[in-house]
């Protein structure tokens, strides 16, 4: 009969040595390794009094951006929500009011600005999708919850504080030529 590829190999069937029947150099090689492990740098660490280092373009959770005003940027145009490949981004737009010139950076807004930390797959998309360069993914950790209801996190938790001092540093996510153009004040964009 004539194979339908020449791959197929023909498997011996050698008799076992002694030694091979006894299993024990296998046992003794088994054992030898599991010693040298153990002897081994360790790569446990004590969560939460140690932590890992994580690059600079790690991506964690998400944070809304505030202006050098102390504004909000987000103009609620959906294109954060558009690119999302997990559909874990959703938005409610209004128009801003007088009066609330010293609140949001455009004429609209987001009055509600939700994402969902089990549907997110932390790909930045939205990042990059941003024109305002409203939101972008940090370098913390999303916490631990035992309901699901819990992971739905609107914007008390995604707008960053209004102080400067407690801003979140995303620089390290920009390439360098963003940050050329940035500080060109002629644009409106940088504004």
């Amino acid at each position: 009969m004539e194979k339908l590829t020449g791959r197929s190999k023909v498997v011996s069937n050698k008799k076992l040595s002694f030694w091979e029947s006894i299993y024990l150099p296998a046992i003794i090689g088994g054992m030898f390794i599991t010693i040298k492990h153990f002897f081994g740098k360790k790569v446990t660490i004590n969560v939460p009094e140690q932590t890992r280092k994580r690059s600079d373009v790690y991506r964690g959770m998400h944070v809304l951006k505030r202006d050098d005003e102390g504004r909000e940027r987000c103009t609620a145009c959906g294109l954060c929500a558009l690119s999302c490949p997990a559909e874990a981004i959703t938005m409610v737009a209004a128009e801003r009011k007088p009066g609330e010139e010293h609140l949001y950076r455009e004429e609209k807004y987001a009055t509600i600005y939700e994402i969902n930390m089990l549907r997110c797959i932390f790909c930045g998309d939205c990042e990059e999708a941003c024109p305002k360069e409203a939101i972008f993914l940090t370098d913390r950790l999303v916490e631990s919850e035992y309901k699901r209801k819990n992971f739905v996190y609107g914007k008390d938790l995604l707008v960053e504080p209004v102080e400067k001092d407690k801003r979140i540093d995303v620089s390290k996510r920009q390439t360098p030529e963003v940050l050329e153009f940035k500080k060109n004040k002629k644009f409106t964009h940088n504004k």
